[in-house]
């Protein structure tokens, strides 16, 4: 049933469930007023576990008197306050798609965190996978979106088919701040038990309704803690659509002109035995919240500010850390939080570059654009050299719009043109350096097999972690090398500098393809299929790889960018 007002506002919601979680929907169902929900059953109980077949169902059912329709997961608590703040704000923000829920170490609880320490009542979203545990959709969105999901296979989790369509339509998308609905973490039939813990960024069970036009979209930089590594986004300056960089956090304000004793808290018996990657984390994440929030605004509900605060660390190592161990410290890991937004706010970066400037050829698109940030971020003077205006710029990097490459004694080159061929293959690519000076014959490098943003799913790589982003097996052909040697994006810089004699680059870490693919399958879990018929034992590999704590965060990392930002041929995410 809807809930008709004088503004022509009429509100009705389903409860999304399966047979096999017994009666849990129907508590869900009491915390509203009486007729508003209803539950909504999974059609095909028996089918292969996804939530997306019964939000079709819930999409599909809107009664004819709604102008807008809420779909609950039946595994949420809701906010006593919720049907009053999202009626005031469906008045406010008619077209948009409000999203009730977000999770704590996702890009989107930074920018709650960012609209907590500012006073903002919704908060825009960032390019990410939209939060569908309890989401609220426009009649006709609605109804476009199941249409959009129609033509499409269901490969791909429901979150992100959703975030893709609602660009494609420009239909903006507002988080709630704090949220008004809890993740009670019944296990998980659709199989993302795998992430941990899935809670709010923030959750006030009895807000008060208050300001719901009160909306904040324009973000610069937003910070995130998730396993285990702080990480930000960090916008293009001009480019249309919205584009992001997604880089560490550390490396950020390295680059800003943080100084590096700033980059790790000294706050004395605070930390004593608590984990230090809880602790650093935490701290990077509140010092950026508080470079972006130094105007502090009479509306900041210290209430709400606190509980954001709180849950940087519990979030970040969720994947990591066995929830008892942070959840026993989180008092001690909020004060870590709060002494770094402030000192965040008091921060006077002074960015400074050192030796010469480095001419990067080929630097449009995401693989050139993450390349010049990190080369710039390590302290570098970097000029991008392009025949046309680019689309987009960055801050501290200088562009060069010429249709004659520098050629001066003293021109340092890089020229990636050659790796645009990430896009698609699984050759190795190179790199060409040339150096300034003295020294000036060129330098090629391999770049081994590559991945991270730029790189698509034909990449050897990428072609492992596309499957598994949509729980495909990732199949091993009888043509696939025996060995994997992995090179991200960032890491392309010490290739550079260790061409311009400036640092030793360390031997390409090597894998043998199936160890590679277990990997991979961290991203998410899949089956393996190893279709070789003469693949060698383990033993006659050659390995040569240290110890690389940062392979899987960087795996992430590529699947993030493959997940929420490339589009590539495939028609389940085109537009």
């Amino acid at each position: 049933m809807g809930r008709p007002d004088v503004t022509g506002v009429s509100l009705s919601g389903s409860v999304l469930t399966h047979p096999a979680r017994g009666d849990v929907a129907s508590r869900v169902v009491s915390q509203a007023p009486a007729g508003l929900l209803r539950v909504v059953t999974d059609p095909l109980p028996s089918g292969p576990p996804t939530v997306i077949r019964t939000a079709l169902a819930a999409w599909e059912s809107i009664p004819a008197s709604s102008t807008h329709h809420l779909i609950v997961q039946d595994d949420m608590l809701l906010s006593g306050t919720l049907f009053e703040r999202a009626q005031l704000a469906i008045e406010a923000m008619p077209a948009a798609a409000l999203a009730l829920f977000s999770l704590w170490d996702s890009r989107n609880s930074g920018a709650v965190r960012l609209g907590a320490l500012s006073g903002a009542r919704w908060v825009g979203t960032l390019n990410e996978y939209t939060p569908c545990a309890a989401l609220i959709l426009p009649r006709a969105v609605a109804a476009g979106y199941v249409d959009y999901v129609r033509r499409r296979p269901w490969t791909w989790p429901e979150d992100i088919l959703m975030s893709r369509y609602l660009r494609s339509r420009n239909v903006p998308c507002r988080v709630g701040v704090p949220n008004l609905a809890e993740h009670e973490d019944i296990p998980s039939i659709a199989g993302n038990g795998f992430r941990g813990p899935r809670r709010s960024v923030c959750f006030v069970p009895l807000d008060r309704p208050a300001r719901e036009d009160n909306a904040l979209t324009e973000f610069s930089v937003v910070p995130f803690f998730k396993n285990a590594v702080a990480q930000c986004v960090v916008r293009l300056d001009g480019a249309a659509p919205t584009r992001w960089l997604h880089l560490q956090t550390a490396d950020y304000l390295r680059g800003a002109g943080v100084a590096s004793r700033d980059l790790t808290p000294r706050l004395g018996r605070l930390t004593v035995n608590l984990d230090h990657r809880a602790v650093t984390g935490t701290w990077l994440t509140a010092y950026v919240l508080g470079m972006q929030t130094r105007r502090r605004d009479h509306q900041v509900d210290p209430l709400v500010a606190a509980e954001a605060l709180r849950t940087i660390a519990v979030g970040g190592m969720s994947h990591t850390a066995p929830a008892p161990q942070i959840s026993e410290a989180h008092h001690q890991l909020a004060q870590v939080a709060v002494f770094g937004v402030e000192a965040g706010r008091d921060a006077a970066p002074r960015p400074r570059h050192r030796g010469p400037t480095i001419h990067v050829l080929g630097a449009e698109g995401p693989l050139g654009e993450h390349f010049v940030r990190v080369l710039a971020d390590r302290g570098h003077p970097v000029t991008v050299v392009t025949s046309a205006p680019p689309d987009s710029t960055q801050r501290g990097i200088r562009y060069l719009i010429t249709k004659t490459p520098p050629t001066g004694n003293h021109a340092v080159v890089v020229d990636l043109r050659p790796l645009r061929s990430a896009e698609s293959t699984a050759t190795a690519p190179t790199i060409t350096i040339r150096p300034g000076g003295q020294k000036r014959s060129t330098i090629r490098c391999d770049a081994g097999d590559l991945y991270g943003p730029g790189c698509g799913p034909g990449s050897l790589i990428g072609a492992m972690v596309w499957a598994a982003l949509q729980s495909k097996p990732i199949v091993i052909e009888d043509t696939a090398p025996d060995v994997v040697r992995p090179r991200h994006v960032s890491e392309l810089v010490d290739l550079v500098l260790a061409g311009l004699g400036e640092r030793t680059d360390p031997p390409l870490p090597q894998y043998p393809i199936r160890e590679f693919a277990q990997i991979v399958t961290l991203v998410r879990p899949t089956p393996v299929h190893d279709l070789r018929t003469t693949a060698p034992p383990p033993s006659c590999v050659a390995e040569s790889r240290p110890q690389d704590g940062n392979l899987r965060f960087r795996l992430h990392h590529f699947s993030q960018w493959l997940a929420y930002e490339y589009a590539g041929t495939d028609p389940a995410i085109m537009t």
